[in-house]
């Protein structure tokens, strides 16, 4: 053997030493398994869930509270329905909250319907922490949506009893709307007589007597 061959052996042999332990060669070393226990042991569970409001989304027209409380009854007891709607018309807004009895069924509706294809829609369907569930939410849900009768109320400021103030307040800015009216006619060029104002009474005139 060379002297090449021997420096060769001597770095191979230093090498070694200087190296770490191979796995499974030292003292304090842990298998693999008992690193994945350790592991799993370690985990938080995950919290017990308590949440019994669901929000649904992309509610088709035609699919309201009864429609939606028969529907989803066949998972378990609904305790409350609501639809967003507008306040003015009536109308649905498309998206609503439904709350169950007991949670293992909302868990699992959230799980099973979400994304479920109803009448050309995709609903939209997820728990709602107790946290984050409005304290107003379910006000006047037993009664049902009743819309504002906007005819009604303007109704009744039209027919109110008035003050002979009030009423002549009223006919002078309808004098005044006319007049605006006629304006807005004639410059525009057309030949046109609009109709005199009906129910227009102008104040009575005083007469005088003679006196003999």
């Amino acid at each position: 053997m060379g002297l090449r061959d021997k420096k060769r052996n001597q770095r191979r042999v230093l090498s070694r030493r200087s190296a770490g332990p191979k796995t499974g060669e030292g003292k304090d070393f842990l298998p693999l398994e008992g690193k994945e226990k350790r592991i799993k042991e370690k985990q938080p569970e995950e919290p017990e869930n308590t949440a019994t409001v669901l929000y649904i989304g992309h509610i088709p027209h035609g699919f309201y509270e009864d429609q939606m409380q028969g529907f989803f009854q066949q998972f378990g007891a609904v305790k409350r329905v609501r639809i967003s709607r507008n306040r003015k018309t009536g109308k649905s807004k498309h998206y609503g909250y439904i709350e169950f009895e007991n949670p293992e069924v909302a868990k699992i509706v959230a799980d099973e319907m979400n994304n479920y294809l109803l009448y050309e829609h995709t609903l939209q369907i997820a728990l709602v922490p107790p946290e984050k569930v409005h304290p107003k939410l379910w006000k006047g849900v037993r009664k049902g949506f009743v819309p504002i009768d906007r005819v009604a109320i303007e109704r009744r400021k039209l027919s109110k009893d008035r003050t002979v103030d009030e009423h002549k307040k009223m006919m002078e800015g309808i004098v005044k709307r006319d007049e605006k009216r006629r304006k807005r006619i004639k410059a525009a060029g057309i030949d046109y007589e609009c109709p005199p104002l009906v129910g227009f009474q102008p104040s009575a005139k005083k007469i005088k007597f003679d006196e003999d």
